[in-house]
């Protein structure tokens, strides 16, 4: 289960002060591409999970994902999670033919799974449900992780600050301090990124 502060920032000057207050603690940035996909009956989609592959600084890396039964409430994200890396090269190739995801992934630990409790039997085709670009500034602040994100939509962007923990009240209370001590506005998320994707515009 990845747990996560989630806040979203009103426009990119309120991410772009985020981000110089917090770069005494800058540790590295992410360019970050994600693809998600869903079998041609919906299974997936139909029991709030989907799968994705994101691939890192260009061809970097590549991680295959898959996200199930997701739950956000005032600020706070649950969502069961697996994660395993992946070729990159391979992963191109699904992108121009989603058929492939079970050719070169198939063995992995993810599309077993998608097979045995998602009902996706092997070999089916896939269909491609969209995409969406990221820059994520990682930043180590009063021991916590910070991810400060550019998440650029075909139909436009958006800002957000995140914070994977284990004490999700505890930590949120921590930052959302610091974002009012430092005269920057937010929201509790709402939404997930993935959810925005399939609305298909910027929540308000």
């Amino acid at each position: 289960m990845e747990v996560e502060v989630k806040l979203r920032l009103p426009d990119s000057d309120s991410h772009q002060r985020l981000s110089d207050l917090l770069s005494p603690f800058h540790r590295k940035t992410l360019i970050q591409d994600n693809f998600f996909f869903d079998d041609a009956d919906s299974n997936l989609s139909s029991n709030l999970a989907v799968l994705r592959l994101r691939f890192y600084d260009l061809d970097a890396r590549c991680v295959l994902s898959l996200k199930a039964k997701p739950v956000i409430s005032r600020g706070i994200s649950r969502v069961e999670e697996l994660e395993e890396p992946v070729c990159p090269q391979n992963a191109r190739a699904c992108l121009a033919d989603p058929r492939l995801l079970w050719v070169s992934f198939g063995e992995t630990k993810i599309m077993k799974r998608v097979s045995e409790e998602f009902g996706v039997r092997a070999g089916t085709g896939f269909q491609y449900l969209g995409r969406f670009g990221n820059v994520r500034g990682v930043y180590r602040w009063r021991e916590l992780t910070l991810e400060l994100d550019e998440t650029i939509y075909e139909f436009g962007t958006s800002y957000e600050i995140e914070c994977e923990t284990r004490d999700p009240e505890r930590d949120g209370a921590l930052i959302e301090d610091f974002l009012r001590e430092n005269g920057i506005d937010f929201q509790y998320s709402d939404m997930n990124k993935f959810a925005v994707l399939r609305a298909g515009k910027l929540p308000k």
